[in-house]
Formats: C-alpha cells, structure tokens, sequence
C-alpha cells in the first residue's frame, strides 16, 4: 500500500509540542509566539465538561480567523468526541488532529477520510489497548507521528517511573514508527515547569531511544527541550571532519580520530549536518 500522506518529513523539525487550554482563546496568538516549533489547542485533559462546548467554538473561531495549529481532540467513546469532529473537518488552518486514547485502526481510517486537506493525525499512544494496536494505528492513513502519553500510560498499566520501567515501550514507538515510515515519535511531558536540568535531562533520554520531539505544558520549558535536540558544537565538528574525509577518500572507506568511517558513520554525519531527514522513507506495502 502507499502512503496516503507525506508530512512526516516536514514534521521532523517539530521538537516542541506546546499545550495550550481550548478554553482560553487569549492565550493562543501568545503560545504561537512563544518559540514552540508546534501549538497544540487542548480540548480533551485541560478543559472542563463544563467548558467543552465553549472551548470547541473558541478553537474554531481562532482556525476560521487564519490561526493555524493541532488540536486534541476528546477520546471515542467520550460525549464530545462527534462535537469536536464535526467542528475541526471545515477547519482550513487545522494542522492535524491530536486522537487521545489512540487504540484502534479503523477510528483513524474514519478520521483520515474526514480531515481537510493537509492536515495529518497524530495519535497519542497512552494505554495498553494503544500499545497492542501501536503497528496497526503507525500505519494508518495520515499518521505522521506517535505521541507518548507517559502520565496516562502509567495510570492505566500501574507502571511506575518515566526510564528504565518505560524503556520497552519508547522503543517500540520508534521501532513501529521506523518500519511505518513517519516521523520520530513525541516523547510526553515532563511535569516539572522551572527545573532546566530535569527538562534537558528527560527529553535527552528519550533522544537517546530515537524520540524527536516532545510534548510540553509551559513556555518556560521550550529553551530546554530544543537545546536537549541539538546538536552539540563538538558534535557537527566531528560530522564536518567526516564529510571532508570521504571526500578525500572519494567515499572509501577511511578513518577519523582514529575510528573507521563507512556508510552507517557517514549517514550519521549527514544526518547531524541536516543533509539526511530522520524519515525512514516510504510505508512499506501491506
């Protein structure tokens, strides 16, 4: 089967994913201009029962008036869930639906036949029923990335910890998000506000198992997520040493501070020098 949507690409250089309550218009343009590479609109966890009618017609008003971001959207088998569809497929500036729950294939097959043009589905993996389905929802039409759910994920499997106890399942977001061919996966949120050194510490960890981005709740988080995602200076040195010996070498195999270069070292030369994406290329036939 090919792939029905080709974003996962130009979402790879989203590393932040800033929340932001559906039910406090005021505040979208300021998380837009808040250095967060993507805006997430909230109208699941963040907005009362009380105040999801008002949330959805805020979210679609600021969409309508050329504001442009994702949506969480209320899980299936919620009340709200028909209500927040129903407001977000005429949505021009809809960037993609953020599916809480995420668990089943066909849900995202109806979604994807519904969205507006452009627009891509993000589902957030924060159960055992999401895991069990996780190969199934990454190769589902319009899926561009995995979002990890940590703190829901833990409050249904009575798993405790955000390291070595979630160690299995972050990589197996990346193992299934490789073979499907979309983007990183989006490691979740760290509930710390104002400790840097946590922040910087937990998105290098999920770094380290392939993650490229990560769900964030605050503003004052955002320095410490991108920085944990960059490279180091010590590190593009190396890549430019590398790319100046191949080409020395005409693409032989050679050596740099004493270690051999061949092709895996090369691609990820080119990858820390921006001339290889983190798309694993095409979905494979079905």
């Amino acid at each position: 089967m090919q792939r029905t949507h080709d974003a996962s690409a130009t979402l790879t250089s989203e590393r932040s994913y800033l929340f932001v309550p559906g039910n406090r218009p005021e505040r979208f343009d300021k998380a837009c201009a808040s250095g967060a590479d993507a805006v997430i609109l909230d109208l699941e966890d963040a907005v009362a029962p009380a105040d999801k009618a008002a949330a959805r017609e805020s979210v679609g008003a600021w969409l309508a008036q050329g504001g442009r971001a994702y949506v969480r959207i209320n899980a299936a088998d919620t009340p709200y869930y028909a209500d927040d569809i129903a407001c977000l497929v005429t949505q021009g500036g809809l960037k993609g639906v953020v599916v809480s729950k995420a668990a089943q294939g066909a849900q995202l097959h109806e979604l994807a036949a519904r969205l507006p043009d452009g627009a891509v589905l993000l589902p957030l993996i924060e159960s055992a029923a999401g895991f069990d389905a996780l190969r199934e929802i990454a190769r589902s039409p319009r899926v561009a990335r995995l979002l990890f759910g940590t703190l829901d994920f833990q409050v249904d499997t009575g798993v405790r910890g955000v390291r070595e106890t979630l160690l299995y399942f972050r990589s197996m977001l990346t193992f299934e998000s490789v073979l499907a061919g979309i983007g990183t996966p989006v490691d979740g949120v760290t509930e710390s506000i104002d400790d840097e050194r946590r922040i910087l510490d937990e998105t290098r960890y999920a770094r380290d198992f392939g993650f490229g981005a990560k769900l964030c709740i605050h503003p004052r988080q955002i320095a410490s997520i991108h920085a944990a995602f960059d490279y180091s200076g010590a590190e593009r040195d190396w890549a430019q040493r590398v790319m100046e010996a191949l080409a020395a070498s005409q693409g032989a195999a050679t050596t740099v501070d004493g270690k051999m270069v061949d092709a895996p070292v090369a691609r990820k030369a080119q990858r820390i020098l921006g001339m290889e994406t983190d798309c694993a290329g095409p979905r494979p036939a079905a």
